[in-house]
């Protein structure tokens, strides 16, 4: 069996900047860019983007598929090839290492991951729908808080730990108002965390909705509103709101590592730290799989030029080349 230079597993921002950077240092990079599992969709995350505003280099915003198009076509152009399947199974206890989709098994001298991190949804059909179709629900506040349907209009944020108060902190520089709405009694988010809520709250521009849980997300072709239950006396009332963002935490798609390479406790890749080194030579990580800091395309995309100068460095120590 052939083995292959440099295989990269996920095409979002990281994988595909990893590519790009790969085929240009000759290593004849294979991505396989995955179909429909685990979030392993091609394009990743901004596949699910409509306006992108923040990424530089684009002053009047791109959508996010036509981004993701240039991304893949950049690489392709370079030299990139590409297999439009899932990765079923990994063996990185040997080398070379195996790498395996449905179709077929590929072996490969050095690996990078880049199956990055899908966003923890409520599973509400309303929900989904308008998160897709660009209807005022999105999973990120710094990807889309900023955008003009959004300014000066009330929105509510669910979540009740530090990331769902970071995303309502960073609201209230442009909504009228910011609803916090969680279904407990109390902020689980840290203590400089829960103080920023408060301080928020007590200016006016943060309310805290406590004991309540999001039934329904109301809204044709933008949202309109929520429906809220009560978790204590199962009372239901109807929110207003031109906005909704899910702040309830992200989950890494390192399901097909487990035994395989060392996670954080919060089930991220662990790397070495200022690197894409893994816990096994020769395997390298980028974006948001190993990423719960930031998870921005930017910084992704910053990641998977990492990954790719790495995997080159410790391909020609290995005397691969």
């Amino acid at each position: 069996m052939n083995v292959e230079k440099c295989v990269i597993i996920g095409s979002g921002p990281a994988g595909l900047t990893a590519a790009i950077y790969a085929a240009r240092a000759a290593l004849d990079p294979l991505c396989i860019e995955g179909y429909n599992a685990g979030g392993l969709i091609p394009g990743g995350q901004l596949m699910f983007t409509t306006d992108v505003e923040n990424y530089p280099g684009f002053p009047h915003g791109i959508m996010g598929p036509e981004m993701m198009k240039a991304f893949r076509d950049q690489a392709e152009r370079f030299g990139t090839r590409f297999i439009r399947d899932d990765v079923s199974e990994v063996d990185f206890r040997r080398r070379p290492f195996t790498v395996k989709t449905p179709d077929q098994a590929v072996q490969a001298h050095a690996v990078i991951v880049a199956t990055g991190a899908r966003a923890n949804w409520l599973g509400l059909e309303n929900e989904q729908r308008l998160a897709k179709s660009g209807g005022g629900v999105s999973a990120c506040a710094v990807c889309d808080g900023a955008l003009p349907m959004f300014r000066n209009q009330e929105v509510a944020v669910v979540g009740g730990g530090d990331s769902a108060v970071e995303e309502a902190s960073y609201l209230t520089k442009f909504a009228s108002k910011v609803h916090l709405i969680h279904r407990r009694d109390q902020l689980r988010a840290s203590k400089a965390m829960q103080e920023r809520a408060f301080k928020l709250e007590r200016e006016g521009k943060l309310a805290l909705v406590w004991d309540s849980q999001v039934i329904d997300v109301l809204g044709d072709k933008t949202i309109t509103g929520l429906k809220l239950k009560n978790t204590k006396t199962g009372q239901v009332r109807e929110m207003p709101i031109k906005g909704l963002f899910l702040g309830i935490g992200h989950t890494p798609n390192t399901d097909l590592f487990n035994g395989q390479l060392e996670l954080e406790e919060s089930g991220y890749l662990k790397v070495r730290p200022g690197s894409s080194y893994t816990s096994v030579p020769g395997i390298f990580a980028a974006g948001d799989v190993a990423d719960h800091v930031y998870r921005q395309a930017v910084t992704a995309a910053g990641t998977g030029c990492m990954a790719a100068i790495d995997c080159e460095r410790w391909l020609a120590e290995q005397g691969i080349e």
